[in-house]
């Protein structure tokens, strides 16, 4: 079978969305054909690696694949696999290797079989040489710039005998309206940004996911109103940067006032975001986080490190204090605001006193819960090729110290929910005990207590009889 037969170049539509929704119909008759010839259905299946945003770009590819006729399955072992990576971190990359040759062996049973790479990691011309030399198996790579060209890809990939390369190393273009496959029919990340103009010298984010591009306020609008229609009632407001949203639009939009539009939508009953840089979050920000009845009572507020010296080496633009006045300043506005942050150790050139000035911010503003990296050097990045690197064990030590003390401290802080009553939004029948249904409360925790799946998507009210470290057990008032 010639599958070419199923697209002519000359019938190809010029607006970008329906170019790509006619590859998803040519992709559809693909695999139409495929599955009569296996006797089945084929199948897909999307592993994410890597952030929130992340996960949004794995939910429209899935949308695209159901449409092409695909059938989400979670075993690796599908007729279409496909890993969206991510490369904040070395050991990130080494996952995708190291599953590509369990994939390998399987491909070799499969006919039907292909295997697809996308995501940050494909950013990185060292990788894609990589892939080139070493897993000549695989049929289709792209990067982060491109997302919105699935379709078209995918179908190319189809239909050729060679692996396809599609790298961008930048876009000014935003593409959205195409199909979406939600994990939770109830709650949906948005895109409102993409890309990153902060430079950080130990983050390779602004060269994989390019310069910061803002989405035009009325097609996140737009976007959100559907979802809410569709059954959605919290969203969550994606970007590296959020605080920065709206710089670079023809209208210039703070983020604070976005918020405000989407608080006015109706239906909508919870707003999320992340991820907030300290030096763009404004006091107009906290004030409308302040008066709000639908954000969260939730702000990530990245620290990396306590040490000013440090995080001028980092490139932050903010010192210790600096940062200290905004928690504070946030603290005092909204008593009952959970502040997390991510924290970095062994950062090139940290000292003892470096990271006692870390421990320092941590005692002070005893946050709810932290996430804690030992620093990872990244190829391209300016850390990267300093020769202050800090010593294995002396970083692990200073880990271990660290997170001890998070965890005390956000333990502490959970402990003093214990007894309250608090609005839950439900999200699913809990993995261990299908009596339990599990939810988050507003401040991001989460609550597992009894109940049935008809609850599934709803805001109820529960009382927290006990917190258990990191979760509470709780019952329905």
């Amino acid at each position: 079978m010639d599958y070419n037969e199923f697209f002519l170049e000359s019938k190809i539509p010029e607006s970008e969305i329906e170019r790509q929704r006619y590859f998803i119909k040519c992709a559809a008759q693909i695999v139409a054909k495929k599955s009569q010839e296996a006797n089945r259905k084929l199948t897909y299946c999307v592993t994410t690696f890597g952030c929130q945003m992340n996960a949004r770009d794995s939910e429209k590819i899935c949308g695209i694949l159901d449409e092409m006729g695909f059938v989400p399955i979670e075993d690796e072992n599908a007729d279409f696999v496909l890993y969206n990576t991510c490369t904040v971190r070395e050991n990130a990359n080494n996952k995708v290797y190291g599953r590509l040759g369990y994939l390998h062996s399987l491909k070799k049973k499969n006919p039907y079989m292909m295997i697809g790479l996308c995501g940050c990691m494909m950013q990185e011309p060292d990788e894609i040489e990589t892939i080139k030399n070493k897993y000549k198996f695989v049929d289709l790579v792209f990067g982060t710039h491109n997302i919105f060209k699935f379709a078209e890809l995918f179908t190319r990939s189809l239909v050729s005998d060679s692996m396809i390369i599609d790298i961008w190393k930048d876009t000014d273009q935003i593409v959205e309206d195409l199909p979406v496959h939600r994990k939770y029919p109830f709650k949906s990340g948005i895109n409102i940004m993409f890309g990153c103009n902060n430079f950080c010298s130990y983050c390779i984010v602004p060269y994989v996911r390019g310069r910061e591009r803002s989405r035009n306020p009325k097609d996140i609008i737009r976007e959100i109103e559907k979802l809410v229609d569709d059954g959605v009632v919290e969203v969550m407001l994606l970007g590296q940067n959020v605080n920065s949203y709206g710089k670079n639009l023809e209208d210039p939009i703070t983020f604070a006032q976005l918020l405000q539009e989407v608080e006015k939508i109706e239906g909508l009953k919870r707003i999320r975001f992340m991820t907030s840089h300290p030096k763009d979050l404004s006091d107009e920000l906290i004030d409308v986080m302040a008066n709000s009845n639908k954000i969260c009572k939730h702000l990530h507020l990245p620290l990396q490190s306590g040490s000013s010296k440090l995080l001028k080496d980092m490139n932050r633009h903010y010192t210790k204090e600096q940062y200290l006045e905004l928690a504070n300043k946030i603290r005092n506005r909204i008593p009952d605001m959970a502040i997390t942050t991510d924290i970095i150790v062994g950062y090139p050139g940290e000292t003892e006193e470096d990271f006692l000035d870390t421990l320092d911010v941590v005692e002070q503003i005893q946050y709810d819960s932290a996430f804690t990296f030992i620093y990872s050097k990244r190829t391209g990045t300016p850390a990267a090729k300093r020769d202050d690197q800090i010593p294995e064990d002396v970083v692990k030590d200073r880990f271990d110290r660290l997170l001890s003390r998070v965890q005390d401290i956000s333990h502490e802080k959970a402990k003093a929910y214990e007894g309250k009553d608090v609005e839950i939004l439900v999200e699913e029948v809990n993995s261990h005990d299908d009596s339990l249904m599990t939810g988050r409360m507003s401040n991001n925790s989460t609550v597992h207590f009894p109940g049935d799946k008809s609850m599934i998507g709803s805001i109820v009210k529960v009382h927290l009889n006990e917190c258990k470290g990191f979760y509470y057990m709780g019952e329905l008032i």
